[in-house]
């Protein structure tokens, strides 16, 4: 359930208060803000019964619908309005049920039992963080993007280092391009349950999959979430080498199985949407100096890290 406003009509941000942003939860100048009913419930399109698409509402941009028109799914019995798809390109398909339109029904089922901090290894092992053919998992850009502003609103402006290792490859490149480099500086490292307490400044810990709690570390380190099929994989799955067995594969035994799995094609690049998206709802944004990375990223949204 999305808590806030979402779907038409919209305003743009000159017509917006500072005051009704804050009281929103917004406190960096954004595009624009929805006045569409807070709390739609987003599920995937396969698991949407019952419904039609309305012609004269299926617009987007290139390749699918962005929503603009507002719902245009129908329910196939009384014809009403209910949800809103969304699949065009660049965006994440789902599907966004009306909350004036739909009700929530009880059913039989138990309700899903609540995983606790130290089984999270075994129930949640980790997304990996590469796809087919090499390209980064759009869920680890988007991941890392909400926990990279977290990172920079504790930082205090100060450059944080990270240690070598997968967390490096994901965040130490960003967390460079947009802080002064050090001293002073603070460490960001991992914290969790199956792990080590850590002496870092910043840590990085599981936010719960199904309740959204943030994992408490113990000591002064300040606590970042960090979604838990991410947080799962960087902690206790280490990637293959993609170095050869020593002595070299036997012939009998050379499968196409056998191949390391395809290395990233690039650096890796967080979701800027995201990020933008994440900080402008921290009201530490109002400090000078995050205010200007927040422009910064906002004028140049592709430029690197992005």
């Amino acid at each position: 359930m999305d808590p806030e406003h979402f779907g038409p009509p919209s305003r743009p941000w000159a017509e917006v208060s500072p005051e009704e942003a804050e009281a929103r939860g917004i406190y960096a100048p954004v595009y624009g803000l929805a006045d569409g009913p807070p709390g739609t419930i987003l599920v995937a399109p396969g698991d949407v019964r019952g419904t039609r698409l309305i012609p004269e509402r299926c617009d987007g941009y290139c390749m699918g619908l962005d929503g603009r028109g507002g719902p245009n799914l129908a329910c196939v019995q009384c014809g009403q309005a209910v949800a809103t798809r969304i699949d065009d390109c660049s965006l994440w398909q789902t599907v966004r049920l009306d909350p004036r339109a739909v009700r929530r029904l009880a059913d039989d089922a138990p309700a899903p039992r609540v995983i606790r901090w130290d089984e999270l290894r075994e129930e949640r092992p980790g997304t990996p963080p590469t796809e087919p053919p090499g390209m980064w998992s759009p869920l680890w850009a988007a991941a890392a993007a909400d926990a990279l502003a977290r990172v920079l609103a504790v930082s205090a402006g100060v450059h944080v280092t990270v240690p070598d290792g997968l967390v490096a490859e994901v965040f130490r490149r960003p967390l460079d391009a947009l802080l002064p480099p050090g001293p002073p500086a603070k460490t960001l490292a991992l914290a969790g349950p199956g792990l080590p307490a850590t002496t870092a400044e910043i840590a990085l810990v599981p936010q719960h999959p199904q309740t959204d709690d943030t994992w408490k570390p113990s000591g002064t380190a300040a606590p970042v979430p960090l979604a838990a099929n991410v947080w799962t994989y960087l902690a206790f799955c280490q990637p293959p080498s993609p170095a050869p067995r020593a002595g070299g594969i036997p012939a009998d035994d050379a499968r196409l199985d056998d191949l390391p799995p395809l290395l990233p094609n690039g650096p890796f690049r967080p979701s800027g949407d995201v990020f933008l998206n994440t900080l402008a709802r921290l009201s530490d944004v109002r400090q000078p100096w995050l205010r200007a990375i927040y422009e910064a990223v906002k004028t140049r949204p592709y430029s690197p890290p992005f």
